[in-house]
């Protein structure tokens, strides 16, 4: 059972992101880093955290990089990896449509062509690939809204 509130916060939001769908060291990982101070830590301070190999921890982070939820740096005069997580690192990883959206368009867009006119499987084909253009422009706009609130966000709480 978890100790503290890091440890509470880092269980509880794993086993969350591993409901929605990611892999659960991955989940931990992300949770760790989000609680932690600064949050920049190295692969033996996060497998010391949540008691895992620095090797396990390696494979998390690099699929955590792939989707945008964590970068990785160099610590300064060192040949050590730090990796880190941004105070808006969910709104990042949404709004990765390179990564994200652009392979499910090129799939869906090579398939429709493929198939013929009035099909069944056209036609539901068609319905996904302009669900997920609607998705990209209600990203795009809900980012701008995303960005403006953030400022008053920010601002509130310097105050506070």
């Amino acid at each position: 059972m978890p100790r503290d509130p890091a440890e509470q916060f880092i269980e509880r939001m794993g086993g969350a992101l591993t409901n929605a769908g990611l892999p659960r060291l991955p989940s931990r990982v992300f949770a760790a880093l989000c609680v932690d101070e600064d949050g920049r830590m190295t692969a033996a301070e996060l497998g010391e955290t949540l008691e895992v190999s620095p090797a396990a921890v390696s494979g998390a982070v690099k699929f955590l990089a792939q989707i945008h939820f964590v970068h990785r740096e160099r610590e300064r005069g060192s040949r050590r990896d730090v990796y880190v997580v941004d105070d808006d690192a969910l709104h990042s990883a949404l709004l990765s449509k390179d990564t994200l959206y652009a392979p499910m368009f090129v799939a869906l867009d090579d398939a429709v062509d493929g198939l013929e006119a009035g099909s069944d499987a056209r036609h539901r084909l068609m319905l996904m690939r302009e669900f997920l253009a609607f998705v990209d422009t209600e990203m795009t706009s809900m980012a701008t809204r995303w960005e403006k609130r953030r400022g008053q966000i920010e601002r509130e709480l310097r105050r506070s």
